[in-house]
C-alpha cells in the first residue's frame, strides 16, 4: 500500500501547439515561453516534477526538452525536472546524458531522466535511423546509458553505435548520479528490462482503465525479487509511476467543456493516421468516468488519482495536463492542481 507522505506528484506536457482564447493557433515559439511560465507556476504551486515531452511534428513545439528543461532550472528552485519521455533510440546517449549533467547544474541537483521509445516514429528518418532496428537501437543505447550513469570510466560496444574504450563523459555531477527512470506503454518485456537494469518505473496509462495495468506493476516487484535472488547487491525494491492525461478546472463541466473539443481533435487527428474509426464527444466523458481520463474539478480529480494510486500501488502520479487548450485554462489547470488537488489526495490517503 502507498504511504500518503512518499507519494510525489508530477505534471507532465507535451508542448502541444495551443490555442488563444480568440481561437487562433499560438505561434511555436510563445508555446515554448508559456511552457516555461507554466512550470514557474508548478513550482510555486507545490507541484514536485515538471516532465517535458519530445516530439518531431507539426503540432507539438518543443523537439530538444532539454533546452527548455536548462531554461525552467534558471526561473524554478524546487521542482524537479524531466523529459516525457527523452526518445533515447534515436539520439546518442552520450550527449543525452551530457544535457542532463547540465540541467542538473543549473538546476542545484532537480534533474531527472525519464527514457524511453516515444509514442511517434518521426524521429528515426529524421536523424537517419532505420525502423528495422527499432528494438536494438533502444536495447543498445539504454545499456550505454546506465553505464553512463556511473559517472566512470566506461567501456562498452555494441552494433548499432560506435564503441568506448575507458572514455569519461563530462561534466560530473556534483551527486554523483543522475536519477533515470524508464517509462513504457504496457509491453510485459519493457517491464522486465526496466527491472533488470535496476531502474524505477514509468507506466504510461493513456487510455483504458487503470486497475488492467495491475499485472505489470505486480510483474515489475516479481522481477526485481527474482534478479536480487541472481545478484544480491540488486535493489529489492524501486519505486513506480503512473503517467496519465487530465485536466482540472474549478467544476466537473467547466474541465469538460475547456478540455473535451481539443481531446477529441487530437484523438481524431491521430486516429486518422492510425486507421481508427471516427472518436465521439462523449468518450472523453467516458474516459473520464472509466479510463485513464483524469478529467474533472479538484475534488473529483483527486478522487480518481487516490483510486489510480489504490488500485496500482504506486509512488508517484504524474498528470499529463496539456492538449491544444489556451494557456490561460493550462495555468488555472496547474494552480488547481498543485493547491488543491494534491492536498486532497494527501489527505484522502492518510484517512
Amino acid at each position: 500500500m502507498t504511504d500518503a507522505a512518499d507519494l510525489t506528484f508530477g505534471i507532465d506536457t507535451f508542448g502541444s501547439v495551443t490555442r488563444e482564447l480568440d481561437g487562433s493557433t499560438t505561434p511555436q515559439g510563445r508555446v515554448i515561453r508559456n511552457i516555461v511560465e507554466e512550470g514557474r507556476l508548478a513550482d510555486e504551486a507545490g507541484v514536485d516534477h515538471f516532465g517535458l515531452g519530445e516530439h518531431h511534428r507539426a503540432e507539438f513545439a518543443v523537439s530538444n526538452p532539454h533546452t527548455v528543461l536548462a531554461g525552467l532550472a534558471t526561473v524554478t528552485s524546487r521542482i524537479t525536472l524531466g523529459t516525457a519521455v527523452t526518445v533515447l533510440s534515436s539520439d546518442d546517449p552520450v550527449r543525452v546524458w551530457q544535457q542532463f549533467s547540465e540541467i542538473d547544474a543549473l538546476s542545484n541537483g532537480r534533474a531527472e531522466a525519464v527514457l524511453g521509445r516515444g509514442s511517434f516514429i518521426e524521429s528515426f528518418p529524421l536523424f537517419g535511423y532505420s525502423l528495422q532496428d527499432y528494438d536494438e537501437l533502444f536495447e543498445e543505447k539504454l545499456d550505454l546509458f546506465v553505464r553512463l550513469l556511473d559517472e566512470g570510466r566506461v567501456t562498452w560496444s555494441g552494433r548499432l553505435r560506435p564503441p568506448m574504450d575507458g572514455l569519461e563523459v563530462y561534466p560530473k555531477t556534483e551527486r554523483g548520479r543522475i536519477p533515470a527512470w524508464i517509462a513504457v506503454g504496457g509491453s510485459a518485456e519493457s517491464i522486465v528490462r526496466a527491472a533488470r537494469y535496476g531502474l524505477p518505473l514509468m507506466l504510461a496509462i493513456i487510455g483504458g482503465a487503470p486497475p488492467r495495468f495491475r499485472p505489470f506493476v505486480e510483474l515489475y516487484h516479481r522481477a526485481l525479487t527474482q534478479i536480487r535472488e541472481q545478484v544480491p547487491e540488486a535493489p529489492s525494491t524501486l519505486p513506480v509511476a503512473v503517467h496519465s492525461p487530465g485536466f482540472v478546472a474549478a467544476t466537473d463541466e467547466e474541465a469538460f467543456e475547456r478540455f473535451a473539443p481539443y481531446w477529441l481533435e487530437t484523438r481524431n487527428r491521430i486516429g486518422r493516421e492510425r486507421g481508427w474509426g471516427p472518436a465521439h464527444p462523449d468518450e472523453a466523458r467516458h474516459e473520464a468516468e472509466h479510463g485513464a481520463l483524469h478529467l474533472g474539478g479538484p475534488e473529483t480529480v483527486a478522487r480518481k488519482i487516490v483510486q489510480t494510486v489504490k488500485d496500482l500501488g504506486v509512488q508517484r502520479f504524474d498528470l499529463k495536463y496539456d492538449g491544444g487548450m489556451p494557456h490561460e485554462y493550462a495555468m488555472e489547470a496547474i494552480e488547481l492542481y498543485g493547491t488543491r488537488v494534491i492536498p486532497m489526495v494527501r489527505e484522502l490517503l492518510a484517512e
